[in-house]
């Protein structure tokens, strides 16, 4: 069934426009960025496809175009506007974490984690580098490992926040077995990164445990 064809107020634009983007289901909102389908499967199933292959939006945010190449129907221009998209996606909430202090925006903090690094196959280890008024200098993965284990450097973090003239930092990793729960290595890496920071007066603000659904503060489970 083409989408012209299905009930005026269930076609993905009909409905945006009469009850709001809020009303809509991921693979509807990809719908209207695909706009077209094939032959036997219109852009709403092509939509959750998109979402089904790669994992919800979140596994979605972290695919680039060859693995795109895989859906059956999304050519070169199609595939370039969904990377587009979701680029823009990421750059929004780093600049809102730019604008405001990243204390008074917790969830937006959690957001923009989970998008950089909950859905990854491999850990990472990144740092939220902040200036003086707790807002985002940068994000930068220093350091990426295998399923189970990363190695961290003190001395390579706190030379960037040196570099970075930074104020404070935010620490996470991600897990992707998908358990969000801090494990004793964990807190046992943040002693040690809060001691070596501590040095050149760079304060541990927090350390986040992220997977593709949650975000763990381990400042507010009282390990930091």
């Amino acid at each position: 069934m083409l989408l012209k064809d299905l009930p005026a107020d269930a076609r993905p634009r009909e409905k945006l426009l009469a009850r709001g983007p809020g009303a809509l289901s991921n693979a509807e909102l990809l719908a209207l960025l695909l706009r077209s389908g094939l032959p036997g499967k219109n852009a709403l199933q092509m939509g959750q496809e998109l979402v089904d292959t790669f994992g919800g939006l979140a596994g979605l945010l972290h695919t680039g175009p060859d693995a795109l190449k895989s859906i059956k129907g999304l050519g070169p221009a199609k595939r370039a506007e969904l990377v587009a998209v979701l680029e823009l996606a990421r750059r929004a909430l780093a600049e809102e974490l730019k604008e405001k202090a990243l204390l008074a925006t917790p969830q937006a903090v959690r957001d923009y984690l989970q998008l950089q690094l909950g859905s990854r196959p491999h850990e990472i280890f990144a740092v939220l580098f902040l200036d003086s008024q707790h807002r985002l200098i940068a994000l930068e993965e220093l350091f990426r490992g295998t399923l189970t284990q990363t190695s961290v450097y003190p001395r390579e973090v706190v030379v960037r926040a040196l570099a970075l003239n930074a104020a404070s930092v935010v620490l996470a990793h991600n897990h992707p077995s998908g358990t969000a729960q801090p494990s004793r290595a964990d807190e046992a890496l943040t002693q040690t990164l809060k001691s070596a920071l501590g040095l050149v007066d760079v304060r541990v603000l927090d350390h986040f445990v992220v997977t593709s659904t949650q975000a763990v503060s381990m400042a507010e489970l009282g390990m930091l």
